[in-house]
């Protein structure tokens, strides 16, 4: 058991070992063929919670969303719809029977495949959640649990982080926000200079929110 993480339930689907953990208020499924819900990552969900409350009307999107668990545990006692969006076909595999779990009273749209596809034009979201791989690929060798797809970031760990910084800034309604999950402070600046050097995309970073050594997260707003 990792420490920090209560005990999880194990079944067997299909010869792959699937198990189940308590997710805040859900139980989650995954298996070892997609990133480990982290705890930790509650964090994102409350936040994220918690900006609904003065949102302007619309869907909320969650980007990089594995197995659904962020954005589901966000939209708990909420009826608006939700999208989310990861190119894993087993993630969403898992995604789909967290919804079924999870009873939200809203809709639930998962899309399957890379997220700069399959977000049409005109699609607005009065909330983003993102939560993209941002292990530089020279560290990932440190984390021989995790699959390499779900956490390599690229070069600077930053490749779908401004992947997802272009659908934030194309998609985030007026007065919406967005929270994204990066690795460090170092990160958190180079974010900030990315959206200096791009204002076209019209987002600020607003706040950020350290978690000891296991991540950070920002709050992006127009």
């Amino acid at each position: 058991m990792v420490p920090g993480y209560p005990a999880a339930v194990t079944v067997d689907v299909e010869q792959v070992r699937t198990e189940l953990i308590e997710f805040g208020s859900l139980s989650i499924q995954y298996d070892e063929r997609v990133l480990r819900p982290r705890r930790w990552t509650t964090a994102q969900s409350a936040w994220a919670s918690a900006l609904l409350r003065t949102a302007p009307d619309g869907p909320v999107l969650e980007l990089c969303a594995g197995v659904g668990h962020i954005g589901l545990l966000a939209m708990v006692g909420q009826d608006r719809p939700l999208v989310l969006v990861d190119s894993s076909d087993v993630a969403c595999e898992h995604a789909a029977a967290n919804v079924e779990r999870a009873s939200l009273p809203g809709p639930v749209d998962i899309r399957c495949g890379q997220m700069d596809d399959l977000i049409a034009d005109e699609e607005r979201f009065a909330l983003i959640i993102a939560d993209p791989p941002w292990v530089p690929s020279g560290e990932t060798g440190e984390h021989v649990d995790d699959p390499l797809h779900a956490i390599d970031g690229g070069a600077d760990g930053l490749d779908l982080v401004r992947t997802c910084l272009e659908i934030v800034g194309g998609h985030l309604a007026d007065d919406g926000s967005a929270v994204l999950q990066l690795g460090g402070l170092d990160q958190v600046a180079a974010v900030s200079d990315h959206l200096t050097d791009h204002p076209e995309l019209g987002l600020r970073l607003a706040e950020h929110r350290a978690y000891e050594d296991r991540g950070v997260l920002v709050l992006l707003v127009r």
